[in-house]
């Protein structure tokens, strides 16, 4: 257990603050160069560090009328930056990328110190912004549309895609800033403009990450209201969900809030992309290089605290080499280094909150009722150097897929053990028998297995895995889930699609006025 540093006796989160100008801002929104200034009335949100319950900042959240006004100032933004060529839009993303670059040590340790995501992953949060602008720089030249032959002579049609509108943005405490950028990078060069609400559990990474995108905007005497912030909770995502000025919601959280927002957006016929739970499983075959799956289990399992909707959440494993892969999988849990997330030699940091904590132990009790056997971990550490920290020992348990609390999904580093026979078509069918459909791995050197994972009746889930885990997802690829995940693509490949809407050509350059389908019309 490494020591835990009493962070507001430590000069480096000040500083930190300070360099990313969110030291005093204690704004309800933002347009760009400007912050509210007047918060009379307003609900004040204090914000603690999960290391040790140190008082980072106070914020102040949105009301209805801010929420109006930032909604206004957006769609005069996108009147002037949607007619802004594509490659220009991308200049100004290139230069938000560079920005990321030269912030990258001090928004990392932002992220550690208020998510208590260990620091390592929080640079690693930050390197995904930083390669989702250079993804979208290229892809501000590659807008492309289909050309396709008419039936009638001297006519050519072809499609072309145009920015859809205002685009908001409803991001997770888990990844309080890079699936912002996913989206708001790839709307931006579609000519999009993006009202994000963040977490209000971790709102000063994105006030950073604001001050940093207004610096490029004001460089470029570009106008208020492209790359929008608003701070508040529930209440402001209902709205933007309700809102018909609003042509696309995207939101990542809980599949129960993604339900809202899927039916609120769904009654007035707008878009939603909604990425929502994952209850992702790994199966290890007798034909697997256990060592290899071994390593992806733990940071799979571990990884942020079990606080990612790519977590491994399920291990399936085939009876002959359960003993043995339960075996090793005890003597790592064992030495897995808990504590302080800014020390290297950490693994686990802390929980999000007291109330992530509660859910961990409930549903640890819950499994365990139904007839789970805990093998590990499952305790709070309490006591320095953990005082006020939300510090727990992750857990194994044995359990079957069957059991309630192993068909949902706890944001908490717990681990069900299922075991399978026979062939791995078996195995296959315990993985995809949840509600979720988000990430999915299996570990074989056998082709067979691996390609009957991979087909049609394989995996159903959005991301299937060969010899890798179920969590750490390029940005090159598109990343979503089916079933209760929600449905919805971002990052990658074509997830660019869903910022802008498809329009279909025909042009007819002939003297003539042939109908299609060979229809006969004279007057």
């Amino acid at each position: 257990m490494s020591t835990l540093p009493k962070i507001f006796k430590n000069d480096l989160l000040t500083d930190v603050l300070r360099t990313l100008n969110v030291a005093q801002i204690n704004p309800s929104y933002s347009t760009g160069q400007q912050w509210n200034k007047v918060n009379e009335g307003r609900e004040i949100k204090t914000i603690n560090s999960p290391i040790d319950g140190t008082k980072m900042a106070s914020v102040y959240l949105a009301n209805e009328e801010d929420y109006n006004l930032v909604v206004a100032k957006a769609i005069e933004a996108f009147k002037v930056w949607s007619k802004v060529p594509a490659p220009k839009r991308g200049e100004i993303v290139r230069q938000i990328g560079n920005k990321l670059r030269e912030n990258k040590e001090n928004l990392s340790r932002l992220v550690t110190f208020e998510m208590g995501k260990i620091y390592q992953e929080g640079q690693g949060e930050v390197q995904e912004m930083i390669d989702i602008c250079d993804f979208a720089v290229g892809l501000s030249r590659q807008l492309h549309g289909l050309t396709m032959h008419s039936e009638r002579p001297e006519h050519r049609m072809y499609e072309q895609w145009h920015p859809i509108g205002p685009v908001a943005i409803i991001s997770a405490f888990n990844f309080p800033v890079a699936v912002w950028s996913w989206n708001a990078m790839l709307a931006a060069v579609c000519g999009d403009v993006c009202i994000w609400k963040p977490s209000e559990k971790t709102p000063l990474t994105a006030i950073a990450c604001q001050q940093i995108v207004a610096e490029v905007l004001k460089k470029n005497s570009l106008p208020e209201g492209i790359f929008n912030l608003i701070i508040g909770d529930g209440s402001v995502g209902a709205l933007m969900a309700a809102d018909t000025r609003i042509p696309l919601v995207s939101a990542t959280g809980s599949t129960r809030m993604g339900k809202k927002v899927g039916a609120a957006v769904g009654a007035r016929l707008g878009r939603a992309l909604l990425e929502l739970g994952g209850n992702n499983a790994i199966i290890i075959t007798p034909n697997a290089n256990i060592d290899l799956a071994l390593r992806a289990v733990v940071f799979g399992a571990v990884g942020t605290t079990g606080q990612r909707c790519t977590t491994t959440r399920r291990l399936i494993v085939h009876e002959d080499i359960y003993e043995d892969v339960k075996k090793s999988l005890l003597a790592v849990y064992d030495h897995i280094p808990i504590g302080n997330p800014m020390d290297k030699s950490t693994l686990v940091g802390p929980l999000i909150d007291k109330d992530a904590v509660e859910l961990f132990k409930n549903a640890i009790s819950s499994v365990l009722l139904e007839g789970g056997k805990l093998l590990f971990g499952g305790t709070v550490l309490e006591g320095e150097p953990f005082t006020n920290g939300n510090y727990v020992v992750p857990a194994i348990i044995e359990a079957q897929n069957h059991y309630h609390m192993v068909q949902e999904e706890t944001f908490a580093p717990i681990l069900y053990l299922i075991p399978y026979k026979g062939e791995v078509t078996e195995a296959i069918a315990i993985q995809n028998d949840v509600k979720q459909g988000l990430s999915s791995s299996i570990f074989t050197n056998h082709l067979l297995e691996a390609e009957r994972f991979l087909a049609a009746s394989g995996s159903d889930c959005g991301i299937a895995n060969v010899n890798i885990g179920t969590s750490g997802a390029e940005i090159g690829g598109a990343f979503g889930g089916e079933k209760e995940t929600g449905g919805g693509r971002e990052s990658g490949s074509d997830a660019w699609k869903s910022y802008m809407r498809r329009q279909t050509n025909t042009i007819n350059y002939s003297l003539e006025l042939p109908l299609a389908q060979g229809i006969q019309f004279e007057i």
